[in-house]
């Protein structure tokens, strides 16, 4: 059979691919990148007219990242896929679904253990960036600590949040309520039941990547 082996030839012809039908053009300078990693994480150009946005996500992950800011996210798999041997050596990546707290939280709050999880992030949370590629409920629950500002206590709150959690049961909607929800956070998010780690963790591998490479996108 006849067929690319060189891997940086696949590369390049897989970005070749991509740009020819991906249509950028509804979309700010600043999401290209991150727009075409998502295409190549899941081979769907079409994704671009789903995506929606609040301010520069891109800007305010990289300034965070590159500040030394922790990365948030809700599932192993997103931690797997993000290319953590090229962050700043004082960045690192928090997972607290395996947290041994975690299943107790669940039980006490009635909920699932990746929503119960983002209460351990707690203060560390303050400049950190949030990728959220799995659950719906662990949306639903940042935007409802993000929202519960008083005056006896304000939350912590990320630089940006990337949040493409999948499925059929509340995926659409928790991505809604980050739309509707006015944080005044920069965010990146796709409409709709698609979604999932990759595109989580090929959000914030375009911000690393842009840093590493003067802000080339493949």
């Amino acid at each position: 059979m006849g067929y690319l082996k060189n891997p940086d030839e696949i590369y390049r012809e897989s970005f070749a691919a991509i740009r020819r039908e991906t249509d950028l053009s509804r979309l700010p300078g600043a999401l290209h990148n991150i727009a075409l990693r998502l295409v190549h994480a899941c081979g769907m150009p079409d994704l671009v007219e789903d995506l929606a946005w609040v301010g520069d996500a891109a800007a305010a992950a990289a300034g965070a990242i590159n500040a030394g800011a922790p990365i948030f996210v809700d599932a192993r798999m997103v931690e797997a896929g993000i290319m953590a041997a090229k962050l700043p050596g004082q960045t690192k990546i928090v997972c607290t679904l395996n947290d041994p707290q975690t299943p107790e939280l669940a039980r006490s709050f009635e909920t699932t253990r990746s929503a119960a999880a983002i209460d351990l992030w707690g203060p560390r949370l303050a400049g950190g960036v949030v990728a959220i590629g799995n659950a719906p409920t662990a949306l639903f629950r940042l935007i409802e600590l993000l929202s519960a500002d008083t005056e006896a206590s304000a939350p912590a709150r990320p630089a940006a949040i990337f949040a493409f959690p999948v499925g059929f049961v509340g995926a659409a909607e928790s991505k809604q309520a980050l739309i509707d929800a006015g944080l005044d956070i920069p965010f990146l998010t796709l409409k709709g039941r698609r979604g999932g780690s990759a595109m989580a963790a090929a959000a914030v591998n375009a911000v690393i990547l842009a840093g590493n490479e003067g802000g080339g996108a493949s």
